[in-house]
């Protein structure tokens, strides 16, 4: 009956509109997770406009000159670079790392149990997240907290399909304490948290305005790569994130994209495709 109510309906001119396919938990992911890619999603991915995304910030974003680690004047500068690219219509999630306060390996180099440093830094991450959300919401961007660790009388525990759901409301969700264990990065709870909530991107802020061949700020003839796939980092060792979260992102199909957080209006810049990057993603991608 269904089949053949709807070739009366093409018979009269009309157009079909087939549902969307559910996941089971509201969430539509946006690239096939066999690492292949829809044609949707290779056009997406040819042009760098993505719906929802990730931006992975280090501590050391939030530092001022003066050696504050936690600058306000430079926290709302970032703030307000987030809330550009928020105006636009973006779903956000973002992660903060903390070694603007405490960086557990260097700490565990200095005699700390690795653990216990390790957790010190999470604690750090949350403060810094802190911090972000103060900043967004005077001006106006409302922002949720969760932490991997909980500790409700500050903020939320991380529950994806409550993180989703702030997205799906506009909200900008800041994930806090990385995975919530030790001997993991915030670059790695940050691939898996973009995985988890099924973003288009992984957007890295850094000092620097992309993945180059060498370190930028020793060698002055260092080469920006404009597009490099993931093997390639891996093998060649670029500090882009630790290997570990590069792994996650290429077997999610999630792209890195890196660009200086530094640079007034570039966050909103390099989404337009305006703006100096280099994305990280796939080897046929690149070619």
């Amino acid at each position: 009956m269904r089949h053949a109510h709807d070739r009366a309906l093409l018979l009269a001119g009309a157009t079909l509109v087939r549902p969307k396919p559910f996941d089971g938990c509201g969430l539509i992911p946006p690239r096939l997770r066999s690492g292949a890619l829809s044609p949707i999603a290779s056009e997406r991915m040819t042009s760098p406009r993505y719906k929802r995304i990730l931006l992975k910030l280090s501590g050391e974003v939030l530092m001022g000159e003066g050696g504050k680690s936690i600058d306000p004047e430079v926290t709302a500068r970032v703030a307000e670079e987030i809330a550009g690219v928020k105006a636009q219509g973006y779903e956000l999630c973002v992660v903060v790392g903390g070694g603007n306060i405490f960086r557990g390996l260097a700490a565990a180099a200095q005699g700390f149990e690795r653990a216990t440093a390790d957790y010190m830094g999470m604690l750090a991450t949350v403060m810094n997240a802190l911090a972000v959300q103060n900043a967004l919401e005077q001006i106006g961007v409302d922002t949720r907290v969760q932490s991997a660790i909980p500790m409700q009388s500050v903020c939320e525990p991380f529950i994806r399909r409550r993180a989703a759901r702030h997205l799906e409301k506009g909200r900008v969700v800041i994930f806090a304490a990385g995975v919530g264990s030790p001997f993991f990065t915030t670059d790695s709870g940050a691939a898996l948290r973009a995985a988890e909530m099924n973003c288009d991107a992984l957007f890295k802020g850094t000092s620097v305005d992309g993945v180059y061949d060498d370190d930028p700020k020793k060698v002055p003839t260092a080469k920006r790569y404009e597009t490099i796939g993931y093997g390639e980092v891996l093998s060649k060792n670029l500090k882009v994130m630790d290997a570990s979260a590069v792994a996650l992102c290429r077997d999610s199909n999630i792209p890195i994209v890196v660009f200086n957080i530094r640079e007034h209006g570039n966050f909103a810049a390099v989404l337009r495709g305006e703006g100096v990057s280099t994305v990280v993603r796939n080897e046929q991608e690149t070619k």
